[in-house]
C-alpha cells in the first residue's frame, strides 16, 4: 500500500543542493525533500510519499486526513516506521 501523509514544514535546509525540510506528522518528524513543492515554506502543509513532498494541502484538509490515517494505524506505521502519536 502506498500512502501520502500530510505534515507541516517546521524548518528548511539545503542538503547537497537539494531543498529539504523537517516535516512534522502530528508528533513524528522526518526529513523530506521539497524538490516537487518549490513553494513550500515553514508552516506549509504538504503531502509526503516516500520522503518527497508531492503537493501542498491546506491545514484543515491535513488535519482531516491525519484523523482518517490514525484510524488506519497499521498502514501509517508501515509507511512511517512508527505510529502517529
Amino acid at each position: 500500500m502506498c500512502l501520502g501523509i500530510p505534515g507541516r514544514v517546521v524548518d528548511l535546509y539545503d542538503d547537497a543542493g537539494l531543498r529539504m525540510a523537517t516535516v512534522d506528522f502530528g508528533g513524528v518528524r522526518r526529513a523530506v525533500c521539497l524538490s516537487y513543492t518549490p513553494g513550500a515554506a515553514v508552516g506549509t502543509y504538504v503531502i509526503v510519499h516516500v520522503g518527497f513532498a508531492i503537493t501542498e494541502v491546506d491545514e484543515a484538509e491535513a488535519h482531516r486526513t491525519l484523523e482518517v490515517l490514525r484510524s488506519m494505524a497499521d498502514a501509517v506505521e508501515a509507511e512511517l516506521g512508527e505510529p502517529l502519536p
